[in-house]
């Protein structure tokens, strides 16, 4: 099932999301359709609380940017060809290494594209899909997908990491995603 994409100005988007149990009720099946609805929207990553659940569960695939990836690009992160993974209960240990710019986008504030540094690496502490407990580094774009992924499960959207004044030149653009004044060709729902 596709959900539909939760938009900018839901509650639901600035919560901070609470761990989950092993026997959460249709996790397979919520995992399954995150994937799809991911995939479905032309994302490369999706949060729980994007498709209207506070729970710590976020999904990510990396590799599909380096299946698209200029030649000229090629060979020039250090984390391809990329990753697809389920991170459950995921708290952050570290961040790491030299901040770099990235045009980010996220399926919540669709139309908006800005350029965010970030940290190269992150430490996290998560659980895969089957409740296996993992410590893990990631780094390169994997690790700047997981950061923005996990800013969704603590309540934080990427356009928090502009400056006042490129913020205030978007309040427009923003109020009007937040109202349903945005066309987009995946589905989306406008909460308060």
């Amino acid at each position: 099932m596709i959900f539909p994409i939760v938009a900018y100005g839901a509650q639901v988007l600035r919560k901070i999301a609470v761990d989950i149990e092993p026997g959460y009720p249709g996790l397979s099946q919520l995992i399954e359709d995150m994937w799809e609805t991911m995939y479905a929207s032309n994302g490369v990553g999706l949060a729980a609380p994007q498709i209207n659940k506070d729970i710590r569960l976020f999904v990510m695939d990396s590799a599909q940017i380096f299946e698209n990836i200029e030649e000229e690009d090629k060979g020039k992160y250090p984390d391809e060809p990329g990753i697809k993974k389920v991170f459950i209960n995921a708290h952050l240990l570290e961040l790491g290494g030299e901040e770099w710019p990235y045009n980010e986008g996220c399926l919540s504030i669709p139309k908006i594209r800005e350029d965010i540094l970030r940290p190269e690496k992150v430490v996290l502490a998560y659980m895969d899909e089957n409740f296996v407990s993992h410590t893990e580094t990631f780094n390169g774009l994997t690790a700047r997908i997981i950061q923005h992924e996990y800013d969704h499960i603590e309540g934080k959207l990427f356009i928090d990491y502009l400056k006042p004044l490129k913020k205030k030149l978007l309040k427009g653009k923003l109020s009007d995603i937040s109202k349903g004044k945005v066309k987009v060709d995946y589905k989306m729902v406008f909460l308060k």
